[in-house]
């Protein structure tokens, strides 16, 4: 399996996702995944970056700006813009580090403090991999917790979609996702570890409004359809964001944004 990626913070997060492997018997370091970087011309961003791969024991060659365009042709047209640099993953484990099992995850969170603010983003059919990508940096910038997607329509290549890498600026190799068969079980799993689900759909309470549990659950539906029904009736509360506009509704990566925000907003000052 072979992955290319563009894009200054995309590159500068996966070569600062990688640790240093030494300590690795010889056996790991044959089965995991070759990096190598690619670049033109050293300005001070990418000089930066090779400094960081140096650290992580990435090699890197130059090379003429053909050789990256030849490199990024199958890419989408709007991660063909290579800027000078091109980081190139070989054989590239399957299963992220990032990537996590909801179960024991569940666990780890009511192993530790009672008092804790936990908030989890659901995403019901995102299909969009540039929606997914926008939400998991919203999610990294507050601190959200964990996403979770489900393994059936929805854009749930964290590892090997390169519009997710790139419109996350990095973050797909960062925040802890759960891929899981059935968002209803798992919200009802959520429920009994003492998580309180909220929907975001227009027509609820307006989310300032509404006094978010320490252990929030944001369900963020469909582009097109919104929230499942199955999955809607699970919910404690249905949030909506107030807007002004002549539209009737956000994106859902910008509602995701608002949203998260109001919930880090509102821990910052307690």
């Amino acid at each position: 399996m072979s992955k290319v990626i563009t894009g200054f913070h995309a590159i500068e997060e996966q070569v600062l996702s990688v640790k240093d492997n030494s300590s690795k018997s010889a056996k790991d370091k044959n089965s995991s995944p070759k990096f190598e970087i690619f670049y033109s011309k050293p300005g001070p961003r990418i000089k930066k970056i090779l400094e960081a791969a140096k650290k992580a024991g990435i090699p890197n060659t130059q090379v003429d700006e053909s050789k990256l365009n030849q490199l990024v042709g199958e890419l989408p047209q709007a991660l063909q813009d290579h800027r000078g640099i091109v980081l190139c993953i070989q054989g590239e484990e399957k299963k992220p580090a990032n990537l996590v099992d909801l179960d024991a995850w569940i666990k780890e969170q009511l192993a530790g403090s009672s008092n804790q603010a936990i908030t989890v983003v659901i995403l019901d059919r995102v299909t969009d991999p540039h929606n997914v990508g926008a939400i998991l940096r919203s999610c990294d910038q507050f601190g959200a917790n964990l996403v979770i997607i489900p393994d059936h329509n929805s854009a749930n290549d964290i590892a090997g979609n390169e519009v997710i890498a790139r419109t996350s600026a990095g973050a797909s190799a960062w925040v802890p996702v759960a891929i899981v068969n059935n968002l209803v079980r798992a919200v009802e799993k959520l429920k009994e570890a003492g998580f309180w689900i909220y929907g975001a759909d227009a027509g609820g309470e307006t989310c300032g409004k509404i006094d978010f549990s320490n252990k929030s659950v944001i369900i963020m539906g469909s582009e097109g359809t919104g929230i499942a029904q199955l999955l809607k009736k699970q919910c404690d509360s249905i949030v909506s964001i107030p807007t002004c506009g002549k539209i009737d509704s956000l994106n859902v990566s910008v509602a995701a944004g608002v949203l998260l925000y109001e919930l880090y907003r509102r821990r910052s000052i307690n």
